[in-house]
């Protein structure tokens, strides 16, 4: 009579563990605001400097939208709802 070897249970550290991915805020061109109100909210909310903004908001205005900030959920989200605020239009994605 032989005796089963014992199944042995899988812990915790053999899973592999992913870290979460960052979540990223767009902004999406519109035919509403100027080119330089969005340049200027760029500066004004996310603290960008005169350069940055001016790229970022020539991004949205010739490829259709910019990532314009990344972090954690709720921060995107906040930052979504400010874009909002500022009457652009905005969404939040987790990055690739």
């Amino acid at each position: 009579m032989s005796i089963a070897p014992a199944e042995l249970e899988k812990s915790e550290t053999d899973f592999s563990i992913m870290p979460e991915l960052p979540w990223i805020t767009l902004v999406w061109n519109d035919p509403v605001n100027l080119m330089s109100y969005v340049a200027y909210v760029f500066r004004a909310y996310f603290g960008h400097s005169e350069q940055e903004a001016e790229r970022l908001m020539l991004q949205v205005h010739n490829e259709g939208r910019a990532m314009v900030s990344s972090g954690s959920r709720e921060e995107m989200e906040r930052d979504v709802e400010a874009m909002h605020g500022y009457g652009l239009w905005a969404t939040l994605q987790q990055d690739m």
